[in-house]
């Protein structure tokens, strides 16, 4: 292939440019420059893309299906895999323009959180280490939501992402698929988004659906002025892949839901058969040989009935051999032991969308129970039951059809074992595995903090770690060489002052770069205790203000979060967090030394600025609730100690970078079942008159929530009633004043800076467990059961 050279790159950048927006460089928006950049190099890409994906339908190969993949920003990860981030960035100053235009544009919001961003990392593995993996999900129309904050309250809007197209997919409509509904056809149209390998001819591919009316316009109804008829056929198709998670608290909305599912795993299913006919003709005992697919959560289980479907239906294979097909097929990722996220359906609903899967789904409970009665235990069958009381349970689907069930942290996975998945444990020992999520470096150190990996190529003497984080390891006695300190604080004092400009023009608030950046950055939920953090803020500033807490380093603590537009509580708790910031920020005895600020519309490239310039990562859930967390891998990376609990990850980044080097408080899981069937949080709240005084400030006027009644809500959840069914859930009040100490301990060693930066840096030195590419290897070896491919063209 003919170098990109920057002449040659200008050359072709000023030809797009002209020929089809009829603009000079310099004139151009920032759209139209990442559209001609787009174009440059997807020119470039496709033949190893088209060698990638052929390569990858001759052998066995993985389908990773998920409903999220926030994948951010394509262009910065593109130019650094093909190593023309450089190159370009001269080329774009010849033409009078900054490489950091780009920052103009929009995230691509197709993810809520970890979830999303971890099979984003997967693809990234996937394809730098060559391995045969593809990804199937959705292209939403506006992905989640933009988050204004307004008053201090949640106010989302539309995130119109592709407003100005999106260069970096393909649509590729000669592989669409017809969806059938009971009340509906619908037409699946693909677009493949090319997933880059880091200096690698190999491309993993990622197949979003869009769905699409079969017949768009009705022409006899519109000249028949019956406007709103002629295109309701395709509303109401464009519905489906209109935004993520659309409200399902009606049944209208469950209904929707259950669609967006059952398209994508369909259509999914639909292509990857054709793929296996194409090369391989119709010898389905062969199947399992070239395909697996993994489940990302309980979201696509929908794929197990649907592939029984297609196969006995559509192939007119016998129900037990299609199967023993899918069982060698499937595997299953659980992802939490919320039972919010366990999904499980009304009968009536299932049966009235997609009557035919449904009719599978009861021949499946049916082999069930043959199977769980021929292994003795007929008394726990009521319980496993995929159909029971009127409801499909989705996991108990997905564990009974799955080669292999993994969790994504040690403890999640032992936690499943011994408590939330027992029966099925005992029932398929050797079906459940450990596989501990990771992040790739690529993104969340080489593209995000520039400065750091720079500083680490120049100590290595390579950049090996980019594609193997375990060299940094070799790094670690230099945590003791003081030259390595001085540079490595002087990069992260570049960083604290690169978002403390980001968070001038993005929120317009004011941060000291000479501060502590204390920073907790996740999906607003309350078991991750985004309340605590603030409790204890509080805790802190009415400490400094009777004088019972003295010598307190300035520390700016750092939001960033969205809550479901429908979850009343974290609704709530963005208004308390944004009402602390007002209160202690003002107040003349603290200004200067708390500083709170909760940063709107977090997103991929607002977490790339915020995890480079972190000190403190806040990791807080209640033990035995989170089950890995990513966040907290991507900050350990950047060189932030972590204050938390012994929960998901946490317990591993503590074994690997060690107990000194982070600061760790709570209950820990095994202390928490023997606290909470007595756990009295009324009575804990009247006996402390520090952790009430911050309560209190939920009704005592102290704040106001509009009078939307959101802090009375939240007081009653934590100590109405005695008994911790009703009463602090999450142990908010439980481990307050333990966080409070931990975090108080951080602040007094953190004041001597040189010594704080070294456990900092024994952080990243001890990071390399946490790629993305170990998981995928061992997915590979473990699971999958899948080899690198040769791309070749």
């Amino acid at each position: 292939m003919k170098e990109l050279t920057k002449e040659r790159f200008v050359e072709k950048f000023r030809e797009i440019l002209e020929s089809e927006y009829f603009v000079e460089p310099q004139e151009a928006s920032a759209w139209q420059i990442q559209s001609a950049v787009g174009k440059i190099i997807m020119a470039r890409i496709t033949p190893d893309a088209n060698a990638s994906l052929h390569a990858h339908t001759k052998t066995r190969r993985a389908c990773y299906f998920s409903m999220e993949f926030l994948v951010g920003r394509a262009i910065y990860n593109n130019l650094l895999s093909l190593g023309l981030l450089d190159v370009v960035d001269e080329a774009l100053k010849e033409c009078g323009i900054s490489v950091s235009v780009f920052e103009d544009i929009e995230d691509a919001a197709l993810g809520n959180g970890g979830l999303g961003r971890l099979a984003a990392c997967f693809l990234d593995s996937a394809a730098t280490l060559d391995l045969p993996i593809d990804g199937y999900g959705i292209r939403y129309r506006y992905g989640l939501f933009k988050q204004e904050i307004v008053d201090g309250f949640q106010k989302e809007t539309a995130d119109d992402w592709s407003e100005h197209g999106d260069p970096w997919s393909k649509r590729t409509a000669g592989d669409s698929v017809l969806i059938h509904f009971a009340d509906q056809t619908v037409n699946a149209v693909p677009y493949d988004m090319p997933i880059l390998g880091y200096h690698t001819n190999h491309i993993s591919n990622l197949r979003l659906w869009q769905s699409e009316a079969v017949h768009p316009f009705d022409f006899n109804l519109f000249n028949d002025q019956k406007y709103d008829e002629a295109v309701r056929d395709k509303n109401r198709a464009e519905d489906i892949s209109r935004v993520l998670y659309p409200n399902d608290s009606s049944w209208e909305g469950k209904k929707l839901r259950l669609k967006q599912e059952y398209f994508f795993t369909c259509a999914s299913l639909t292509s990857i058969l054709r793929d296996f006919k194409r090369v391989h003709g119709k010898d389905w005992s062969r199947l399992s040989d070239y395909v697996t697919i993994q489940l990302n959560d309980t979201h696509p289980v929908l794929a197990i009935p649907e592939l029984m479907r297609q196969l006995v239906d559509e192939e007119n294979i016998n129900f037990d051999e299609a199967l023993a097909i899918c069982k060698r097929i499937f595997n299953y990722t659980n992802h939490t032991i919320m039972a919010e996220a366990l999904e499980s359906w009304p009968v009536d609903l299932v049966r009235s969308v997609i009557p035919n899967v449904y009719a599978m789904i009861e021949l499946l409970n049916n082999a069930l129970i043959k199977e769980v009665s021929s292994l003795g235990m007929e008394q726990e069958q009521y319980r496993l039951q995929i159909i029971n009381d009127g409801t499909v349970y989705m996991a108990r689907m997905a564990i009974f059809m799955s080669r292999v069930v993994n969790g994504v942290a040690r403890l999640h996975t032992e936690i499943l074992k011994r408590n939330a998945l027992n029966e099925w444990y005992r029932l398929y020992p050797d079906r459940f595995q450990n596989k501990t999520n990771g992040v790739t470096q690529r993104r969340w150190l080489a593209l995000c903090n520039r400065e750091l990996t720079g500083l680490l190529k120049e100590k290595l003497g390579s950049d090996a770690f980019i594609t193997n984080l375990q060299a940094l390891r070799k790094l670690l006695p230099l945590a003791e060489d003081e030259d390595t300190i001085r540079q490595f604080m002087a990069v992260k004092q570049q960083k604290k002052e690169q978002l403390a400009a980001f968070i001038r023009e993005h929120d317009g608030a004011v941060i000291d770069p000479n501060t502590i950046f204390d920073i907790q950055i996740k999906r607003l939920h309350e078991y991750k205790r985004q309340l605590m953090n603030a409790f204890s803020i509080l805790y802190i500033y009415y400490g400094i203000k009777d004088g019972s807490i003295t010598g307190f380093a300035p520390t700016t603590f750092l939001f960033a979060a969205k809550s479901a537009p429908g979850y009343f509580r974290a609704k709530g708790i963005i208004k308390y967090i944004n009402e602390i910031a007002e209160l202690v920020n003002n107040d003349p005895d603290t200004k200067g030394i708390l500083n709170v600020v909760f940063v709107k519309n977090y997103n991929v490239s607002s977490a790339e600025k915020l995890v480079a310039a972190a000190d403190t990562s806040i990791q807080i859930s209640t033990a035995g609730f989170e089950a890995s967390g990513t966040g907290n891998m991507k900050l350990m990376l950047n060189g932030a100690v972590t204050l938390g609990t012994l929960d998901g990850a946490n317990v591993e980044i503590v074994e690997e970078a060690g107990i000194e080097n982070n600061y760790i408080f709570g209950a820990k899981v095994e202390e928490l079942n023997e606290i909470m069937p007595h756990y009295n949080a009324h009575a804990l709240y009247e006996s402390d008159p520090k952790i009430k005084r911050v309560v209190d400030t939920l009704i005592d006027g102290t704040f106001s929530d509009g009078g939307q009644h959101y802090f009375r809500e939240l007081y009653n959840s934590l100590v109405q009633g005695a008994v911790w069914s009703t009463a602090d859930t999450y142990y908010v009040l439980g481990d307050l004043t333990s966080f409070v100490e931990a975090r108080l301990r951080l602040n007094r060693d953190a004041q001597n800076k040189e010594e704080f930066a070294r456990k900092c840096f024994r952080n990243i030195c001890c990071s390399g467990k946490f790629s993305s590419d170990r998981t995928i290897r061992h997915y590979a070896e473990m699971i999958w059961e899948i080899e690198p491919v040769e791309v070749n063209w």
